[in-house]
C-alpha cells in the first residue's frame, strides 16, 4: 500500500500541505495515490536522526552491514508483483525492464554485502615503528578508510530501482557505514516509498540504528536544496542532468563546510566508425547503432548521441542504412510527458541549426508520450564551430558527423566535453593505424569500447561508470561496481595508538583475517 508519506527513519510522517501525484505515461493519466512533500521540520528531523545513527552505524562490523544489505534485497523481493506493477505505472516501462532492473538492484546489494563481509576494502595499511632508526625514530602509523557521515541520494528519473531508493548509491553508502537519506524522484515516488519500506523493515530486522535510512518526497527543488545545505549532511549522490547536478555541486561548494557531490550527468557517448569497418560491415553497424539509439526510448546515460566517421561513399551508405534501420523500429513510451516535451524541444532545436540535414525521422507516431526517433547529419566543419550540436538530447536521437579527414576527426573528439563512454568500430587490422584517434578518445571518456554498443553497463568490479566533467563531477570515481564505495569514505591514520584500542582492521593480530599492506608487503598474516 502506498501512503504517500515520508519515511523519517521508521516513522511515516506527512505534516505538510503540499500534495502531488505521479503520472502513468502509457495511459496518459495521473496515478491515484497522493504524495505529501516533506516539510522543513521533517527534513531537519531526518538529518538529526541520521547524524545520531552514524555514531553507532559507522562501528558496525562488516558482517553486520552485509546482513543488513542482504536483508534489504530479500525484503525488496518479498514485495513481489505489487512493486513491479507500481514501477510500470509510474515509469511507462515494460514488465521485463522492471524485472531486469530489480534483479540488477538485488545484485548490487549482494555485491556490496560480499565486499564488506570480506573487509579488505578498507585498504588497511600499516607501517610499524622503528624506534632505533637514525637520525630520528620512526613512529607507528596505521591507515584505513573511514565513512564520511550522512549521505543524501537523489533518485534518478530513468532507473526507478537501480539508481534510486535502494540503488547503487544507497547500497554503496550503507556498505561504507554512512546513513542515507533518499530524496525520491517525483516521477516514481510511489515506487520509492515501497522500496523504502523494504529498507526500513530490513533495518529493523537486523537491529540497525534508528535513522540509518530515510526517504523524503518532493515535487520541486526545495527539499533537495535544504538537504544539501544542511550542515549534518556530509556527501551527495546524484544521477541526472548537467543542470541539476551542477546546481547541487555549486550549492555544496558554497556551504561554510563544503561537501563532495558525486554527480553522474550528461553524455553523448561518441561512436567512431573507422574506414575499413565502414567498408566491410556498414549494414551490421547501422543495425547495431539503430538498436542502441532507440533502446529504452533513448533514455539511457550511455545512449550513442554522436556518430563520427570520415566522409566518403561508405559513410554515405552507412548513413542511408542507419536511416532505414531506425525507421523499422516502433517508437516506445517515454518516462513522463515532461521528458517527452523536452525531447521534442531539444531535437527540434538541433535540427534547425545551420548545415544540419534530417536524414530520418519516424513518421506516423500519434501516441502521447511516445518518442519518434530521429537521425541528423552534419559536416565536421559545422559541428566544430557550433557547440549547440555538442549537447545531449535525452531520447532516441543521434547525429552523424561527416569529417573531412582523420585530422578533423581528432579535432572534434578533442573539442567534446567529457563523456561516460567512447566507442570504436573497426577491423582488427586497422585499429593500430589510428592511435591518435584512440588516444584522443581515451582522454575524453571513462570507458572505451571496441566493436560494441555503449548501452548496457555491466555491474562488475572492473566497470568505470564516470568520466571527465560533465559526464561526472569527479572522474576519479565510478558510480557502478564495488569501487563506488570509495566515494563515501576518507583515509584516516592512527599514530602510535594502543593496539587494543585500534579498529580490528588495524590490530596486530588481524582478527578479521583481511588483506593488508604491512611495511609495503601485502599479507593476511598477523604482525608478530
Amino acid at each position: 500500500m502506498i501512503t504517500g508519506k515520508n519515511y523519517i527513519g521508521s516513522q511515516l510522517l506527512a505534516s505538510g500541505d503540499k500534495i502531488f501525484k505521479t503520472f502513468n505515461p502509457q495511459l496518459n493519466v495521473e496515478n491515484p495515490w497522493q504524495i505529501t512533500e516533506a516539510t522543513a521540520d521533517e527534513i531537519k528531523l531526518a538529518t538529526a536522526i541520521a547524524n545520531k545513527a552514524f555514531l553507532s552505524f559507522q562501528k558496525c562490523t562488516g558482517k553486520e552491514k552485509a546482513q543488513f544489505l542482504r536483508t534489504i534485497a530479500d525484503e525488496i523481493l518479498a514485495l513481489g508483483d505489487s512493486l513491479l506493477e507500481v514501477y510500470c505505472q509510474e515509469s511507462g516501462l515494460p514488465r521485463g525492464r522492471a524485472e531486469g532492473e530489480r534483479g540488477r538492484t538485488i545484485g548490487q546489494l549482494n555485491a556490496f554485502a560480499d565486499l564488506v563481509a570480506d573487509g579488505s576494502w578498507v585498504e588497511a595499511t600499516i607501517d610499524t615503528a622503528i624506534p632505533d632508526r637514525q637520525p630520528l625514530p620512526k613512529v607507528d602509523i596505521r591507515k584505513m578508510m573511514r565513512p564520511l557521515g550522512t549521505v543524501v541520494v537523489f533518485g534518478s528519473s530513468n532507473f526507478p530501482f537501480a539508481y534510486s531508493t535502494a540503488g547503487g548509491d544507497t547500497a554503496s553508502a550503507l556498505a561504507s557505514g554512512c546513513p542515507v537519506i533518499v530524496k525520491s524522484h517525483p516521477m516514481h515516488a510511489g515506487t520509492s516509498e515501497m522500496v523504502a519500506s523494504a529498507v526500513i523493515k530490513a533495518a529493523q530486522k537486523t537491529n540497525m540504528p534508528e535513522g540509518v535510512f530515510s526517504n523524503l518526497n518532493s515535487s520541486g527543488i526545495e527539499v533537495g536544496v535544504q538537504l544539501v545545505q544542511d550542515p549534518l549532511v556530509k556527501a551527495v549522490g546524484f544521477t541526472g542532468s548537467i543542470k541539476g547536478g551542477r546546481a547541487l555541486y555549486d550549492l555544496a561548494a558554497q556551504r561554510p563546510e563544503p561537501i563532495p557531490v558525486f554527480a553522474e550527468m550528461g553524455s553523448i557517448n561518441p561512436v567512431v566508425i573507422l574506414p575499413e569497418a565502414l567498408k566491410q560491415n556498414s549494414s551490421k553497424w547501422a543495425s547495431a547503432c539503430a538498436g542502441s539509439v532507440t533502446l529504452g526510448a533513448g533514455q539511457f546515460c550511455t545512449n550513442p548521441g554522436l556518430i563520427l566517421g570520415v566522409k566518403n561513399d561508405d559513410l554515405n551508405t552507412f548513413t542511408d542504412q542507419l536511416a532505414s534501420e531506425i525507421l523499422k523500429i516502433d517508437p516506445i513510451c517515454m518516462l513522463n510527458p515532461s521528458i517527452h516535451k523536452n525531447y521534442v524541444t531539444n531535437n527540434e532545436a538541433l535540427s534547425s541549426q545551420n548545415g544540419v540535414e534530417v536524414v530520418a525521422v519516424y513518421d506516423g507516431n500519434d501516441k502521447p508520450n511516445f518518442a519518434s526517433q530521429k537521425i541528423l547529419a552534419v559536416s565536421g566543419k559545422e559541428f566544430l564551430k557550433n557547440t549547440v550540436l555538442h549537447k545531449e538530447v535525452f531520447g532516441p536521437f543521434s547525429i552523424v558527423v561527416q569529417c573531412e579527414n582523420e585530422t578533423e576527426l581528432v579535432a572534434i573528439i578533442n573539442e567534446l566535453e567529457g563523456q561516460l563512454t567512447g566507442t570504436l568500430l573497426a577491423e582488427d587490422n586497422e585499429l593500430g593505424n589510428f592511435g591518435e584517434v584512440v588516444d584522443a578518445l581515451g582522454n575524453r571518456v571513462g570507458r572505451i569500447i571496441f566493436n560494441g554498443m555503449p548501452t548496457g553497463v555491466e555491474v562488475c568490479p572492473a566497470m568505470v561508470h564516470g568520466g571527465p566533467y560533465p559526464s561526472s563531477s569527479d572522474s576519479r570515481f565510478t558510480a557502478v561496481g564495488i569501487d563506488a564505495i570509495k566515494r563515501w569514505v576518507r583515509p584516516f591514520s592512527y599514530q602510535n595508538w594502543p593496539n587494543a584500542q585500534l579498529p580490528e582492521a588495524l590490530q596486530d593480530e588481524n582478527p578479521l583475517g583481511i588483506s593488508r599492506l604491512v611495511n609495503n608487503s601485502k599479507t593476511n598474516s598477523a604482525i608478530s
